[in-house]
């Protein structure tokens, strides 16, 4: 007899129904599953076997049968164990051990414990969002209905063991319910640096909050100890606080990533990701040979710090071209290719040079000049083309670090932020795409939302040809300078807008 069970699989952020299909023959014992299924997958078959044998029922290695369990379509690999509890359920149905069922509207999910007992499993939210336009009802964990309720209108059936299960679809037992819960972002912001801590700095802070405004790159570079880490430790502090759409993006990235919370799955609180620099290629930009999410798409809709950014491998840095540029970052196999989301604030820092004091105006500099030129080539100029601001963190004097007198909070600088961003909504509220910030806007889009004074006009264009600007710096430049006007509530770009644009602009174009 053969039963067919669905379950399901994710490729990249996105879930494929599957077909399990469980077929018993005659002859001597064999328990085979075919489909590209990897070894967690292969290795369903005890986890299986001995979870029926736990659940009360009749287990395979008992019966002197062929069973043969085909995972289609054939040619996708699968892995993992999301797969265990089709497969049970499957063979009970084909062996007659439990009532005959509707399961062409049943999606099934879960990993078998070998006393019968269901684990949770990584990727919920993408399934049950695939799940809701395809199937009428998800049988999965316990553990895993916290993430699956995220999504409203579906009927939710979380069991803590195979024998639920088995009582649930013989009428024994109704555990299911319809998914109806009201999602909120929860305004509870607790960050390890205020921007009310940080001494001094006012030139690096108003870049921050330029940055956070209007979704922009930054590069800072300076001395050791200047305060470089803390000011990017401190800007997620100002960064507005999710929409449900934004916080359903990231969440899907980190449920297939394993990295959801049990009792609080929904992110709610923009990421920080911090990479350290002897980091792989494929651990920040994501791939292996299941390709999964990198740090640069852990980071979507939130910042990137990479700290002592020149140290990073030349292919990482490289790498960085295209998310920074799209918003999202394409992971090309033999097999075919995935696209990740990265859409994030990107905050880099550097040292001047190796030893981190050129130009310092107190300590010496024993670096040679060729030392310094090769320090400061790592990053590439296609590269350095991508990042919006460019700004000098000087070391913090003595008289500002004893200073009595306390700066904004960044409570008051995310009120700015939140008004700029609003602004921001509101212009972009009638195109065909989604953006949320002017850092998003193409070369089109900013020629028809970036109108400039005369004079204004005037001053980038001389820019332009004193500094030798490519397209992309001009364009960048118009971008920056348009956030600064929505901070200053202005429809105009003004000379003064595209002056402190250009301040934060042509630290390296000299």
């Amino acid at each position: 007899m053969t039963a067919k069970i669905y379950s399901s699989a994710v490729i990249g952020i996105k879930a494929q129904p599957i077909e399990v299909e469980v077929d018993l023959g005659p002859g001597l014992h064999s328990f085979n599953i075919v489909g590209l299924a990897d070894k967690a997958v292969s290795e369903a078959k005890d986890r299986v076997s001995s979870a029926i044998k736990n659940s009360g029922a009749a287990a395979p290695q008992r019966q002197n049968r062929k069973i043969t369990v085909n995972l289609a379509p054939a040619d996708l690999k699968k892995e993992g164990s999301a797969y265990d509890l089709a497969i049970a359920v499957g063979y009970l149905l084909a062996s007659n051990q439990i009532k005959p069922f509707d399961a062409r509207k049943k999606l099934f999910l879960g990993e078998l414990a070998l006393d019968g007992s269901l684990r949770p499993v990584a990727g919920i939210l993408p399934i049950i969002l695939m799940a809701k336009e395809k199937f009428d009802e998800v049988i999965l964990p316990a553990k895993n209905i916290k993430e699956a309720e995220i999504i409203k209108g579906i009927k939710l059936v979380g069991c803590e063991n195979l024998r639920e299960v088995i009582e649930y679809l013989e009428g024994k037992k109704e555990v299911g319910f319809i998914s109806n819960k009201e999602l909120q972002i929860s305004q509870n912001r607790n960050y390890a640096v205020d921007f009310v801590d940080i001494k001094g700095q006012q030139q690096a802070k108003r870049a921050l909050e330029i940055a956070a405004a209007g979704g922009h790159n930054i590069l800072m570079f300076g001395s050791p100890g200047s305060g470089k880490s803390m000011l990017a430790k401190a800007l997620p502090s100002i960064l507005p606080p999710m929409s449900l759409e934004e916080a359903l993006e990231v969440t899907k990235i980190y449920s297939v990533c394993g990295l959801t919370s049990e009792e609080e799955p929904l992110i709610t609180l923009r990421p920080y990701r911090a990479p350290h620099h002897t980091a792989s290629k494929i651990a920040v930009v994501g791939g292996g040979s299941w390709p999964k999410p990198g740090e640069i798409s852990l980071a979507h809709r939130g910042v990137l710090f990479m700290d002592e950014i020149a140290e990073f491998s030349r292919d990482v840095l490289e790498s960085l071209r295209q998310p920074l540029e799209d918003g999202e970052i394409t992971i090309s196999r033999v097999q075919g290719s995935l696209t990740f989301p990265a859409r994030f604030i990107l905050v880099a820092a550097m040292n001047p040079c190796p030893c981190g004091y050129y130009g310092d105006p107190e300590k010496e500099c024993h670096c040679t000049p060729a030392e310094i030129l090769k320090y400061q080539k790592k990053i590439s100029g296609p590269l350095m083309d991508r990042i919006d601001m460019q700004i000098e963190v000087p070391r913090v004097k003595y008289e500002d670090l004893k200073s009595e007198e306390k700066g904004e909070t960044s409570d008051a600088i995310r009120s700015r932020i939140e008004e700029t961003r609003q602004i921001q909504k509101e212009r972009f509220k009638n195109l065909s795409r989604a953006i949320y910030t002017n850092g998003e806007m193409t070369s089109k889009e900013a020629e028809k939302f970036c109108p400039l004074e005369k004079e204004a006009e005037a001053l980038l264009k001389k820019a332009v040809e004193s500094f030798y600007l490519s397209a992309r710096s001009y364009y960048k430049l118009l971008k920056v300078a348009r956030t600064i006007a929505d901070l200053n509530h202005s429809d105009l770009i003004k000379t003064e807008h595209v002056a402190e644009a250009l301040h934060y602009r042509l630290k390296n174009e000299n």
